[in-house]
């Protein structure tokens, strides 16, 4: 008979799982997960960001156990009975130890090679007998474990919030402290226990929604610039960003035909590891760069800031004229925290303040002025195609050009 079970994290210290979770914890399709990179290629660039999904599935269940407890604490009002809430944070800890069970080899790239999304793969895995009778043991019901991964479910509006939400999901509490601590970025870290602290359901607009209390406001700010430090950092990181174009090639050729892995099986059947070991052998140029960390593409130069757009469009179109397909050109938007920019309906956070819900954006200048669209745009030079640090002085001389007159324009007074 399975046992609960305490498992040491170095994150949230002991994570406590009962006899049920453990049995779900152990089927194969959770256990695969330990074969999936969370960071993907991001170890070629920060050697000891090996950590696997799994280790982040039982983060993100003892991140939203503590999100829930907190929210029984602070809004009692929101929970009916004892027996409701337990009910709930059942539901609750099974949907985000399964929230990532769709990824296939290196996420993301997986979906671009193979054009399926791994939410898609969730309702199949999910569909399998040996997660049924694991979650039909726990008294859990596999529709509402999915409706919540996917965003879709209306009958648990905070709990939806806390699994797939936009804003404060335990998903994200979770790999910002994570990928932060195994890549050793340390502004990638927030104020974990405080935010936590801080969460209330509020009414807005008539119904409950996840918000955070006025005085943890820091707590929120510390949140959301953390979030744009592990972009900045790690996520969008030029050697992750260039491996991550090779892969897409190795992909290409190790699935030709982007319908080889519709069948659940087939696709559970692959892991980063298996990829790595399929190519082992494989002497083309990308496999070999990947599995020997061979840069195959020299950076030129980057852009941070959408005033950058020009002065990157200058530098591309040089770059063109001297080395044509030899460039590469990598253009990453990120809607930061996914707050909005303007009155476009994108969702945003609610802060307590004076007994009013207000618009986190409101509540803090350092949210107003991260809110919106970041830019990260990064053009790339193929190394055995052209001179990198010829590209570099290209890029370098047009940037003094159009910037450097700028330093020394007047102060309007």
């Amino acid at each position: 008979m399975t046992r609960a079970k305490r498992i040491f994290d170095p994150i949230h210290r002991f994570i406590e799982l009962d006899a049920g979770e453990v049995a779900l914890l152990e089927t194969p399709v959770m256990q695969r997960m330990r074969r999936l990179r969370q960071l993907g290629l991001a170890y070629l660039a920060y050697p000891s960001a090996e950590h696997s999904r799994f280790s982040h599935a039982l983060g993100a269940l003892a991140m939203g156990s503590r999100a829930l407890d907190a929210l029984r604490v602070h809004s009692p009002e929101a929970f009916d009975s004892d027996a409701q809430f337990r009910t709930l944070r059942r539901l609750l800890r099974a949907s985000l130890l399964l929230h990532d069970l769709g990824h296939g080899p290196f996420s993301h790239a997986s979906e671009a090679a193979l054009g399926i999304r791994h939410e898609a793969r969730t309702a199949q895995i999910l569909a399998l007998p040996q997660i049924g009778s694991a979650l039909d043991a726990l008294e859990v019901d596999r529709a509402d474990v999915l409706a919540l991964i996917v965003g879709t479910s209306t009958k648990y509006g905070v709990l939806r919030e806390l699994v797939s939400g936009p804003n404060l999901d335990a998903d994200r509490m979770d790999y910002l402290l994570r990928d932060a601590y195994f890549t050793g970025v340390a502004s990638g870290g927030y104020d974990s226990a405080q935010l936590i602290s801080s969460l209330r359901i509020l009414e807005v607009n008539g119904r409950a929604e996840l918000g955070v209390d006025g005085r943890g406001v820091v707590a929120l700010e510390s949140f959301v610039l953390a979030r744009y430090m592990m972009f900045a950092s790690v996520y969008f990181h030029h050697t992750t960003r260039s491996f991550e174009r090779v892969l897409g090639h190795v992909l290409a050729r190790l699935w030709p035909d982007p319908r080889a892995l519709d069948d659940i099986e087939e696709y559970l059947a692959w892991d980063d590891f298996r990829v790595l070991d399929v190519i082992r052998d494989d002497p083309h140029e990308m496999a070999r760069a990947l599995r020997d960390r061979v840069t195959v593409y020299g950076l030129a130069a980057e852009f941070n800031a959408e005033h950058d757009l020009a002065t990157y469009g200058a530098c591309e179109r040089a770059l063109r004229a001297e080395f044509g397909p030899a460039v590469w050109s990598d253009s990453q938007e990120q809607l930061l925290h996914r707050l909005p920019l303007g009155g476009d309906g994108r969702p945003t956070v609610h802060v307590r303040m004076m007994g009013r819900a207000v618009d986190a954006r409101k509540a803090s200048d350092l949210i107003a002025k991260l809110s919106g669209k970041a830019y990260w745009r990064k053009l790339f030079v193929r190394k055995s195609e052209a001179d990198v640090e010829r590209a570099r002085a290209v890029c370098r001389d047009l940037i003094a050009a159009q910037i450097m007159p700028s330093l020394f324009d007047p102060i309007e007074p």
